[in-house]
């Protein structure tokens, strides 16, 4: 998370134009505050914006401040995407469930860890028999007698030892030596476990706020077209009064315009759900309004498609926990079919012990009391159901390891998928990226142009129409790609595991064919005081 955000803060502090390369500055993340409030945004726009290439900053238009929603009259709060996944780390429920798990995984390792340890039972019994009885000789006899037993154990009637001994150990001694390990490998297993749900809720909650972005700039390309369209109306009302067009052509403007009215008020409504949305990962009050800080949305790069398809498979397969998780699964089942193929070479161990006071007599007379002490040692073996059982429960055991490595096997492939999946949609999506800002280029180009020739009288409003509608259509065009190619960019990195560098540098065939951590890797400058710390984080 550490990592991910230090990368999401050199994100967010682009400049608000929507250009794409310059001198970056790390956020400031902040509590969540209103929208109103008077404190400065929480990211620290970079100062030295004359050197950025605003080559794309027309691409997008800026989305509107205070946009006043009628939804609903809930306080409005700016987020940024550092504070967004600092905020999941620490309430999402999904990821508290998954931590909770290890809590759980290792109370069981403690209790495997105990098991050879006795159990102390103290207590208290009074016996009373009266008539017939048989004696340890057969005969049957009629008498009367009573006894009383306190301390350490409990039903201590007779010549035998207690019934419930004070001090127990009873435990399969197979069990004394695997349960720890079985313990164990569960929870490394749920630890990695815990690990992956972290990173998918990280990905979820990435492109919700994506989505929140895309949802504002939906907003501010449904203003801008709104106002094209509304003087287009102007133009053609004027035209109409004046005789110089026909009042079919204002009619068909006002339609138009009825129908960008309703592209900003559904534009408000994704705003409103993609906030609730999002406020769902984050474990908010939904009712509540998420505005970013982000006046644009912008083509984020975070892998380099430098590295050769093959090596990026390879690194997904070395970092992702859930290959971790599963190989200790597999661990697991492992150690269950050892434990079944030793059970019947080593006994099951009972050690009693009880100590007390014993009195009693005939009738009712409790005299001669006095200490009791009971030691019972008992070892025995076992073959279950004469060995049938024994055969079952392995059989049963060496099918589970074998179920666990097949699933192993599935989630390697399921991986390798989803790097070639990331990975291709980043490479074609980077391509689509120049088409759809050409396409912009000629529809802004042509919008011009006919307001030109109208301006010049040389030709009629309602021309515009088209030229208005393309631009529209092809700045939704080009917002689709940019949030798409960023949604893969994310897609990839969680594909890979969020490698460190510390990882990536570890890596001979990283080494071997020059790839630029820095440029690939925007977080990759950071301290190495921040590294260890979160090198330190990840072995916890």
């Amino acid at each position: 998370t550490a990592k991910l955000v230090n990368h999401a803060s050199h994100v967010s502090s682009r400049p608000g134009a929507g250009q794409v390369s310059g001198q970056l500055t790390p956020v400031t993340v902040r509590p969540l505050r209103r929208a109103d409030a008077t404190d400065s945004p929480s990211v620290e726009q970079a100062s030295a914006t004359s050197n950025t290439d605003t080559t794309e900053a027309a691409a997008l238009p800026p989305a509107p401040s205070g946009l006043g929603l009628q939804i609903h009259t809930a306080p409005v709060y700016t987020v940024d995407l550092p504070y967004v996944l600092q905020l999941v780390e620490g309430q999402n429920p999904q990821v508290l469930y998954a931590r909770e798990r290890i809590q759980e995984a290792l109370a069981k390792v403690d209790r495997a860890d105990a098991l050879w340890l006795p159990t102390i039972r103290a207590g208290v019994n009074w016996n009373k028999h009266e008539g017939r009885i048989q004696d340890v000789a057969g005969k049957v006899i009629d008498t009367s007698r009573g006894s009383y037993f306190t301390g350490l154990g409990a039903d201590a009637v007779g010549a035998g030892s207690p019934r419930v001994p004070g001090l127990l150990a009873q435990f399969h001694l197979a069990d004394a030596i695997f349960e720890p390990r079985i313990a164990e490998r569960g929870a490394d297993a749920r630890q990695f476990g815990s690990q992956a749900t972290l990173n998918d809720t990280l990905l979820e909650t990435a492109l919700a706020y994506l989505e929140l972005l895309k949802a504002h700039q939906e907003l501010a390309i449904a203003h801008e077209t709104q106002q094209n369209t509304q003087q287009l109306v102007e133009l053609t009302g004027n035209y109409a009064r004046t005789g110089q067009g026909v009042a079919a052509d204002d009619d068909r403007a006002r339609a138009e315009l009825a129908v960008r009215d309703n592209d900003v008020v559904r534009a408000e409504e994704g705003i409103a759900v993609s906030s609730a949305q999002l406020a769902q990962r984050l474990s908010l009050d939904p009712s509540i309004r998420l505005e970013p800080v982000e006046p644009t949305i912008v083509p984020i790069e975070m892998q380099s498609l430098e590295q050769p398809l093959p090596e990026l498979v390879a690194s997904g397969l070395m970092h992702r926990p859930e290959v971790s998780e599963n190989r200790s699964l597999a661990a697991e089942a492992a150690e269950k079919l050892r434990r079944e193929k030793y059970a019947t070479l080593v006994p099951s161990v009972v050690l009693g012990l009880s100590y007390g006071g014993l009195g009693g007599g005939f009738g009712s007379n409790f005299v001669n009391f006095g200490d009791r002490l009971d030691v019972d040692a008992i070892a025995f073996w076992e073959i279950r159901n004469l060995g049938f059982g024994e055969r079952a429960a392995r059989c049963e055991a060496d099918s589970r390891l074998q179920q666990a490595r097949f699933r192993e096997m599935a989630v390697l492939d399921r991986i390798s998928r989803e790097v070639v999946e990331a990975y291709t949609q980043v490479e074609s999506r980077r391509r689509q990226l120049a088409i759809a800002e050409s396409g912009i280029n000629a529809a802004q180009s042509s919008h011009e142009r006919n307001l030109q020739r109208i301006r010049n009288l040389q030709g009629l409003p309602l021309e515009t129409l088209q030229s208005i509608q393309a631009l529209a259509q092809a700045r939704r065009e080009y917002l689709r790609v940019v949030t798409s190619y960023n949604e893969a960019q994310f897609r990839l990195q969680r594909a890979l595991g969020w490698p460190t560098e510390s990882q990536r540098q570890e890596s001979p065939s990283t080494a071997m064919i020059g790839f630029d951590h820095n440029t690939a890797y925007p977080w990759a400058n950071r301290s190495v005081q921040q590294q260890s710390d979160f090198a330190a984080w990840i072995a916890t």
